[in-house]
């Protein structure tokens, strides 16, 4: 593959995402394959494309035009999924939407990104709570009615493979979340380089993903990737709690699985504590969403006997483009870029930084966004040509691998020396009382920097001393004396985005 694919020499000009990952299997024979497997039982690609069909017909008649904004507010089921691509079919833009969040988080959403409609499921958020002048409000059960009665459309819109297909809203692990804008064709290079390389995705596999569809890395596990092939997804609107998500493995038998560190950590637990849990139907295991520690990898790969492969991706360059493989994973390491994504780590002046030297982690591909919406200047900070900073410290071993050195934001300086955040939290991890970790910078009473983990302990462990002592001896045994927590704390959680990731930011705050 090329070390940089380019959907424009792959692609023809008018190019549809929704026709190309929907009504393309019908096209082709393979309408009776299945799609879609939620609370609801089973949706083929035949009745898939006709319900996609069905909504764009919908939104066109109710003077929805190219490029307007479609939000959708609803959890993960083939509703969103029809939702998603029905507005792409009709030449809109779809926005699918955080179903965490308060209401006044919603009306920023829904005025940032200027939505000519709005679908939302009542239980997530009263359709009073966002009335806007400008915004038509629909509950769910009023787009299913519209989609009962109304014709199909006739195929999907003739739009331009570098149209605008869908925003996502970045998780905010900084502040305020905003709106990244992918194009139609995005999401077909993800599934070219990732999704052929790392997953080899196949027509017989079936995907679960822990991450929800809002979510950049979700949206690929559980819609594009699966539908790139032909293959299944399957949609579960609850909570995935380890219980949950056992049952939903057992029931559905996925081939491919889609999980985040915290999950993998939350489901180990459940196993050690005597939960019963079958993974024997998964032939791949991939992470993302924050670093993996190396010994979630160990403990996860001696409970199940598979690998998991830990990778990067962001909402910018729409899924993962560094990754682990499979028969060549180094615990700890996020792994090597993936075929078609050019890396590269770069210090202060711009310059490329030796191996095991930390920088600032560039890439290049083709499936990274257009820009941020209404963000102009957070644009141009962003992208460079090209290039686009991802705002996070990598070093590259001398064999190539890359490893997390954390957020750029959340990098410490202690002693006028750069501590990671993420070599300190993997240490801790090991310690067989540790759930989870996060760790912050934070000024003693001299002013001066110094690190401090918070802890998250392992039920039934009760917080003293003499563990807090244990985890600075660990750290101390393990790294140089510069990067052990001066201070050691313990919490019931971590503050966390919907997606999972550690919000340090608020953690500095409460201090």
């Amino acid at each position: 593959m090329e070390s940089y694919l380019r959907a424009a020499d792959h692609l023809p000009v008018r190019y549809n995402a929704a026709e190309w990952f929907i009504g393309r299997h019908v096209r082709e024979g393979r309408a009776a394959f299945l799609a879609i497997i939620d609370g609801e039982g089973a949706l083929t690609y035949g009745d898939l494309d006709d319900a996609v069909r069905r909504f764009a017909a919908v939104l066109r008649a109710a003077g929805v035009r190219r490029d307007e904004r479609v939000a959708l507010i609803a959890p993960d089921s083939r509703w969103l999924s029809i939702g998603f691509w029905g507005a792409i079919a009709a030449g809109a833009v779809a926005v699918p939407v955080n179903t965490l969040l308060k209401p006044a988080d919603y009306r920023y959403v829904v005025d940032d990104c200027g939505a000519r409609i709005v679908v939302v499921d009542p239980a997530i958020v009263s359709p009073s709570e966002l009335s806007s002048l400008d915004t038509e409000i629909w509950a769910m059960d009023g787009m299913r009615e519209r989609c009962a009665a109304a014709t199909p459309r006739d195929g999907y819109a003739e739009t331009h493979r570098d149209g605008m297909a869908f925003f996502l809203y970045s998780s905010g692990t900084t502040g305020e979340p905003k709106a990244v804008v992918h194009l139609q064709h995005d999401a077909w290079v993800c599934c070219q380089t990732y999704g052929r390389s790392v997953l080899e995705i196949r027509p017989d596999d079936r995907c679960f993903s822990v991450a929800k569809l809002f979510f950049a890395y979700g949206l690929g596990n559980a819609q594009y990737f699966p539908f790139h092939v032909g293959a299944s997804a399957v949609l579960f609107a609850g909570r995935p709690t380890p219980d949950a998500v056992f049952e939903q493995v057992r029931r559905h038998r996925p081939t491919l699985f889609f999980g985040v560190p915290t999950a993998y950590a939350n489901m180990l637990a459940a196993m050690e504590s005597g939960a019963a849990a079958d993974f024997s139907s998964v032939r791949l295991c991939a992470s993302a969403g924050e670093s993996l520690p190396g010994a979630i990898f160990d403990r996860w790969r001696q409970r199940t006997g598979l690998e998991i492969l830990d990778g990067i991706g962001t909402t910018e360059i729409t899924h993962i483009f560094v990754t682990n493989r499979r028969g060549e994973v180094r615990p700890g390491s996020t792994g090597k870029a993936v075929d078609g994504y050019e890396v590269r780590l770069v210090d202060e002046n711009g310059d490329d930084v030796p191996p095991n030297e930390l920088g600032d982690l560039l890439v290049r591909g083709d499936s990274t966004m257009a820009l941020y919406w209404n963000k102009h200047e957070a644009t141009k900070s962003a992208v460079k040509g090209e290039w686009i900073r991802t705002g996070d410290k990598y070093f590259r071993d001398d064999q190539g691998f890359f490893f997390h050195g954390g957020r750029t934001d959340d990098m410490i300086k202690a002693g006028g020396i750069w501590v990671s955040p993420v070599e300190v939290e993997g240490v801790i991890i090991r310690h067989p009382a540790v759930l989870e970790c996060a760790v912050i910078g934070v000024s003693d009473e001299d002013g001066l920097v110094k690190p401090r983990a918070v802890v998250v302990l392992r039920q039934g462990i009760q917080p003293t001393h003499t563990v807090a002592e244990e985890l600075r001896t660990l750290v101390k045994e393990t790294l140089a004396p510069y990067k052990c927590p001066k201070t050691i704390t313990f919490a019931p959680e971590l503050p966390k985005t919907a997606t999972g990731k550690v919000k340090r930011f608020m953690l500095r705050e409460a201090e």
